[in-house]
């Protein structure tokens, strides 16, 4: 089962068949996935699940996935979220109309999961870099995904498994506040209920992991929003 952290898709996908082996696959590869059969049920999925990445069909009954794609483009909350366009629409004008109206990239059905699975990575890579194994650096902290190790300057800090997922969020998006709620979502997961007082213990312990050989604190407490590294 793909860890809490780890990043989650919106499959958007009106064809059962086709959205059951495209969720499989994700998984497969470690994602997390939320599933949605129309352009209405994705919308209100979104707010739900707040999805780091979307692979959205264009032919969806209702609302259709151009107008699910303006609709968040168009949102400051949800501008950002990569959306990957799923069409059987070959043509230039299509592609074309496609990435105008806000999608990061569009895919031609049919397909090559392989390739799918490439371009969905490539677009995290820009978003969620830690999550695809991209070193992040913030002044002196330098932070492995794959090795799991984080320096300050030359020194190895120890971090505990809840604190390292902390500091790779804070660490994929300096500067952004992220509120108590937000980092329960990220780092622990909906399906496992914490108080948000928790958040307040690690965010105290990961303080002290950054603090051990010396430094100034980079955490930034921004009162009655969150938290914030920068």
């Amino acid at each position: 089962m793909p860890a809490a952290d780890h990043p989650i898709v919106l499959v958007v996908e009106d064809e059962p068949a086709q959205r059951e082996v495209l969720s499989y696959n994700l998984e497969a590869e470690g994602f997390r996935v939320a599933r949605a059969e129309n352009g209405e049920e994705a919308l209100m999925m979104v707010d739900e699940v707040s999805p780091d990445i979307i692979v959205l069909d264009w032919m969806l009954p209702n609302v259709s996935g151009i107008e699910v794609c303006r609709r968040l483009k168009s949102r400051p909350d949800t501008r950002g979220v990569p959306i990957i366009m799923l069409s059987a629409r070959s043509e230039e004008v299509d592609r074309v109309r496609g990435l105008e109206t806000g999608a990061d990239d569009y895919v031609i059905k049919p397909y090559s999961l392989v390739e799918l699975m490439a371009r969905v990575r490539a677009q995290l890579r820009r978003t969620r870099p830690s999550t695809v194994g991209v070193v992040l650096e913030f002044a002196d902290i330098r932070l492995d995904p794959e090795s799991h190790k984080v320096f300050r300057g030359e020194k190895l800090l120890k971090l505990g498994p809840t604190e390292f997922r902390l500091l790779s969020t804070f660490m994929e998006k300096p500067g952004r506040v992220w509120s108590r709620e937000q980092l329960l979502d990220r780092v622990w997961g909906r399906d496992i209920y914490v108080d948000t007082r928790t958040v307040d213990v690690h965010i105290g312990r990961l303080r002290k992991a950054l603090s051990q050989h010396g430094g100034d604190d980079p955490l930034r407490t921004v009162r009655g929003a969150g938290y914030a590294l920068g």
